[in-house]
């Protein structure tokens, strides 16, 4: 009878994992939450036949047996986490968990220091902890409790269509933790383990996140399938501005023969140029629209399209095909002191710069004044395109985190947090480096290093970039 529980729960994660990664595909995000179902399957499971068994023996095989999914289990929970909230920078200690979990498990079969024994208690054999379990618990409170930490971060910087599936998210990590009471009866309290409870409750809020909130959707993705939609109704509107282009004139001047009241000449003047405007913004918004497919392309780069394109010509069409408003292009200089040629995509770069541009332009009208400066020239171990506004700046604790995915400042108006991530991406695609620096009130610059020419595509480590170059004038 005690069994049936845990056996349901380990049946009902198994099923429920294989139908993620089948519905969802095998992406970094599906294959960790299925390592979870996996390995609570294997502990529930173990546990159902543990439960059953009278011999001494044969229950203490299941008991070691059965721990050692324990092991890995708050591992995968952290692991899961991080990919959800794209934080790469937890990679390192993710793999040090399950390094972790993997001295332990050795442990396990070739002595009794983690479990010396079993407890007979009224539902059957439980495992009894040696003097080492005690640091699997303290790893497992640890990598939840930053686990717990990435979500709640990652719901404070999301987007509005974001924020209600995690926080399902972490409520249902939240609660999965209560499980952890089962470690009670490893210590000679003897409770029927309440924590399949726990982990069943858990698992409905996980499921309802990902049918109802669409969890492990890619926003990426989903804003690119958007964006292609957009593009036939923004083809039509052009083609219908231009026809407004060519009547509109005639029209007008028509109506100033007529000499009708009604119109003065401020809103004919208006309607002459209401042709332009649409264009205008069509091209801005079909630029947003290729951005986003750009950025949704990136996280699957084919390197075998990838070739020596000149840096200047990357610059050059950037700039010509950059939709600016305004008088933005007079903000803009460039000094392409020296071209050189990177190995990668020059359309993607393109994008790069676009961002780079988008970004420093905006920082520079916030500030109500400045400059932007694009540079590209040799150094003496790598070769630099270097983008620099005299715009607000960025602040000391937002600089670190420009990178993240979703990362952004902009509450409202915009903001993704995905253009300096994108940057990010192809740089380190083309075995380049991107680096900011930047002084509230003063200055930002995006140093972006590519290798030498004749180098292989290979990561490199990015450098402190005001030893390179000093600040401009108008910064200082």
């Amino acid at each position: 009878m005690y069994s049936i529980l845990p056996g349901l729960v380990s049946l009902v994660f198994i099923s429920y994992g294989a139908y993620v990664l089948n519905s969802r595909g095998a992406n970094r995000v599906s294959l960790t939450f299925f390592l979870i179902c996996i390995t609570t399957f294997s502990w529930q499971a173990t546990w159902a036949l543990m439960f059953q068994v009278s011999n001494y023996e044969t229950a203490l095989m299941l008991a070691r047996l059965g721990y050692l999914p324990i092991l890995f289990l708050p591992t995968t929970l952290y692991h899961f986490i991080a990919e959800l909230t794209g934080r790469r920078s937890e990679r390192p200690l993710v793999q040090a968990s399950y390094a972790v979990a993997c001295v332990l498990a050795v442990l396990i079969p070739t002595t009794d220091w983690f479990l010396s024994g079993l407890y007979s208690y009224f539902f059957g054999y439980y495992p009894k902890a040696g003097w080492l379990h005690s640091v699997h618990l303290l790893q497992t409170v640890i990598v939840v409790m930053r686990g717990l930490y990435l979500l709640y971060r990652r719901q404070q910087v999301a987007l509005s269509t974001e924020k209600a599936r995690l926080r399902y998210c972490l409520v249902s990590i939240l609660i999965y933790f209560g499980a952890a009471v089962d470690y009670l009866c490893n210590y000679g309290f003897e409770t029927y383990p309440p924590g399949v409870l726990f982990i069943a409750v858990s698992l409905g809020l996980i499921a309802q996140a990902m049918v109802r909130h669409n969890l492990l959707a890619d926003p990426l993705a989903t804003a690119a399938s958007i964006a292609h939609e957009v593009r036939t109704p923004l083809a039509t509107i052009r083609s219908q501005s231009r026809v407004l282009a060519r009547s509109l004139p005639e029209l007008i001047a028509g109506y100033r023969r007529s000499q009708a009241p009604g119109l003065n000449d401020a809103q004919l003047e208006y309607l002459s140029e209401i042709a332009q405007h649409i264009e205008a913004e069509v091209s801005r918004s079909n630029f947003i629209v290729d951005m986003l497919l750009a950025s949704a392309r990136v996280g699957t780069l084919e390197r075998d399209s990838f070739a020596m394109h000149s840096m200047k010509q990357v610059v050059e069409e950037a700039l010509t095909c950059y939709p600016f408003t305004d008088r933005e292009r007079e903000r803009v200089s460039v000094a392409v002191r020296e071209d050189f040629r990177f190995y990668g995509s020059d359309t993607l770069l393109v994008y790069v710069l676009y961002n780079l541009l988008k970004n420093a332009l905006q920082a520079v009208k916030t500030k109500g004044g400045g400059t932007v400066v694009v540079e590209a020239y040799r150094s003496d171990d790598q070769n630099l395109l270097v983008v620099t506004d005299t715009g607000h700046g960025i602040a000391a604790d937002v600089l670190p985190h420009v990178f993240e995915p979703f990362y952004t400042t902009r509450k409202t108006g915009g903001g993704t947090g995905m253009g300096l991530a994108f940057c990010h991406k192809v740089v380190t695609a083309f075995g380049g480096t991107i680096a900011c620096e930047s002084e509230v009130g003063a200055f930002t610059r995006f140093a972006l290093g590519f290798p030498q020419e004749r180098a292989l595509p290979a990561q490199a480590t990015g450098q402190h970039i005001a030893e390179h170059y000093p600040i401009p004038d108008q910064a200082k």
